[in-house]
């Protein structure tokens, strides 16, 4: 049996309570003079999704047993962050469908989409500076940066289908998994804890590597009224990723040059023809085996933290993220 995707119903029950008072601050935070950044912001922010970011500083946070408000504070700063980035995704990747709906940029136009964008960003940041922790700002800052790079480089790589398995690890690693990194990071330095924030960090930067593996494999094997978005959206955006990489590797002759015109052209007419070479190659089943490296990575990572029932649930999170299917 499927597990259900990990939204806000499927969250660990020790994590609900602290969700709902995240949210309490979102609510309050994403109050402007401008109705149209109001608006906007409150359009993606409503839209839901999955909160992993600020679920795992809050498991962080209890597993290491800090339990000042602060750490509600820091939940939303990375959720903007997160929201941010969003918003510009889909401006960049001109996309008309997220989790089930249109997106802001298709329903508000671009300019405002990268504008309320930027307006959560600096948000964040007046958020961050409030506690005056420098070590809090210096991750923060560093991850947004990396987050940029990450940006530029998917960027750069646009139907290159000659991208290597090592350059496309490098995008999702600075573009996705860097603030799932931060998250688990600033657990461990809310709560004291300097010594674990190298294996807090390694933890989050492997959950957000399998996290995006999975969702690069759902674009070939989803199902689009699941996921809430349009299947091939990757391949007509002309992004490489591992599925295609290790297609091309396999595949015939035929079948590479196949893949590679429609990665380098963005024709996605011919997705089910490539989704069919992927499966048929084991690449599905290959890059699943890759991301569940990534989840073993995590939960040898979080086995130095304390035990009892929050590091039992950082320890499922992984596995939850393997049977995603939307």
């Amino acid at each position: 049996m499927t597990a259900p995707p990990l939204d806000t119903t499927t969250r660990p029950a020790l994590v609900a309570q602290d969700m709902l008072a995240v949210d309490q601050v979102i609510s309050q935070r994403l109050s402007s003079g401008v109705p149209l950044v109001a608006e906007v912001a409150q359009y993606i922010i409503s839209a839901g999704g999955k909160r992993l970011r600020p679920a795992l500083l809050l498991m962080v946070c209890g597993a290491l047993g800090y339990t000042g408000q602060r750490r509600f504070e820091l939940a939303a700063v990375v959720e903007f962050i997160h929201t941010a980035t969003l918003l510009h995704d889909d401006v960049v990747d001109a996309s008309t469908l997220r989790r089930g709906r249109a997106t802001a940029n298709d329903v508000f136009g671009n300019p405002a989409s990268v504008l309320v964008g930027d307006f959560l960003y600096s948000r964040a940041f007046q958020m961050m500076v409030s506690g005056g922790e420098l070590r809090v700002m210096q991750i923060l800052a560093d991850t947004t940066n990396v987050i940029a790079e990450g940006e530029v480089l998917q960027l750069m790589n646009m139907h290159d289908a000659s991208l290597t398995e090592a350059q496309y690890l490098t995008v999702i690693r600075s573009k996705t998994a860097k603030l799932f990194e931060a998250s688990a990071q600033l657990g461990a330095v809310l709560a004291g804890y300097p010594a674990l924030e190298a294996h807090c960090a390694e933890y989050g930067q492997a959950l957000g590597t399998a996290f995006q593996v999975i969702d690069d494999v759902l674009d070939y094997d989803g199902d689009a009224a699941e996921m809430g978005k349009n299947l091939g959206d990757d391949l007509r955006e002309g992004k490489t990723t591992l599925p295609l990489i290790i297609a091309m590797q396999r595949g015939t002759a035929e079948q590479s040059q196949q893949i590679r015109e429609a990665i380098e052209q963005g024709a996605v007419d011919r997705l089910e023809a490539i989704a069919t070479t992927v499966r048929l190659t084991g690449a599905i089943d290959s890059a699943r085996a890759a991301a569940a490296a990534e989840a073993r990575r995590a939960m040898a990572a979080i086995s130095h933290l304390p035990d009892g029932p929050w590091r039992d649930a950082l320890l499922e999170l992984p596995a939850d993220l393997l049977r995603r299917r939307c």
